[in-house]
């Protein structure tokens, strides 16, 4: 009999991902428009691995992460985790299936409840689901104190009385909890200052490497996204336009955004001129996206075909078996 091994099959499957927000207005709240906030997003992540999921603010890639926790519920599309559909869960087996998918969020500050202790914060998922005794729940408190990083004598503290960085940590111990085998992590460093950054993801990569997690790590930063993640995709206009390894992805961009988001990182070098890409124009409105290529009307190399013809994802030349994916007619060209 054939073993499946498991840190290769896909622990989180997204196909054909849309979420269309309606905009109405007038007496009536009448439907005027929809954003396009997601429109037809596929990937995959493996047992144990992480994909980072990058670009501009308001490219849509916060809103992916929230659909997958069915947070928003999507306009069209599949979210397979652990071999079951999570948009056709309801009710209870929703709830459950939500112990094995937690979410750490961007603001630290605003993620946790100002009233409530630390004890009280972390003692709730396991209230919510009924796990344990009062006893054994704080035993457990101080077991996520300790794996985080903070101190036992934090119980009784409020979130007020900590740092950004170790807010975040509170917010990470509080994902853990429940031992979940997906965390979305929604922009998790990019609040706190570049000293604390590092020590964030060092602690995120070291509870990967011992509890086995899976991540979907949201963000803006490549440089960020390149220390963690094993794929990246990038994100523009409610589309993935390409999607490979890190190093390929930094070694070789196919697509034009890409060049120029990673032409925007910074080089710790005073003396090196760093050749960036500035991009014309603005984002298109979600609202009213561009026909074709939606990223044609910032395009330095657009042609006419990629005004009305939309590119789709395929391999990029010399690549094959979704290696190396990109979104672009010119791929291989330019």
């Amino acid at each position: 009999m054939k073993v499946e091994n498991k840190a290769l099959s896909p622990l989180l499957t997204v196909k054909n991902l849309k979420m269309h927000f309606p905009v109405r207005g007038g007496v009536f709240r009448r439907l005027r428009a929809k954003v396009f906030a997601v429109d037809d997003v596929s990937f995959s992540v493996p047992h144990g691995k992480t994909l980072g999921l990058v670009g501009e603010s308001g490219c849509g890639k916060t809103t992916v992460g929230r659909c997958i926790l069915k947070l928003y519920k999507p306009t069209a599309g599949k979210v397979v985790f652990n071999d079951r559909n999570v948009l056709s869960l309801q009710h209870e087996a929703l709830r459950e299936s939500r112990k094995d998918m937690q979410i750490i969020f961007q603001d630290p500050f605003e993620s946790l409840n100002a009233r409530h202790t630390i004890q009280e914060i972390l003692e709730e998922p396991f209230i919510i689901h009924k796990i344990g005794n009062k006893n054994q729940r704080v035993a457990r408190v101080r077991e996520l104190l300790d794996r985080v990083g903070l101190p036992r004598n934090s119980l009784m503290r409020f979130p007020h009385e900590f740092s950004g960085g170790q807010r975040q940590r509170i917010g990470i111990a509080r994902a853990i909890a429940l031992h979940p085998k997906l965390i979305i992590c929604d922009e998790p460093v990019s609040a706190l200052d570049v000293s604390i950054q590092s020590q964030v993801l060092n602690l995120m990569l070291e509870l990967q490497e011992t509890l086995g997690l899976t991540y979907l790590f949201i963000a803006h930063d490549l440089a960020v996204v390149k220390h963690i993640s094993d794929r990246i995709a990038v994100m523009y206009l409610g589309k993935i336009v390409e999607m490979s390894d890190a190093d390929s992805i930094y070694e070789k961009p196919f697509h034009p955004y890409t060049r120029a988001l990673i032409s925007a990182i910074p080089i710790p070098d005073p003396f090196r001129k760093a050749d960036k890409i500035v991009l014309r124009g603005d984002v298109p409105s979600p609202i009213n996206p561009p026909p074709g290529c939606h990223f044609h009307t910032r395009c330095p190399y657009a042609l006419d075909r990629c005004r009305v013809e939309p590119p789709g994802l395929k391999d990029a030349p010399g690549t094959s078996g979704e290696q190396h994916l990109v979104a672009c007619i010119r791929a291989g060209e330019i």
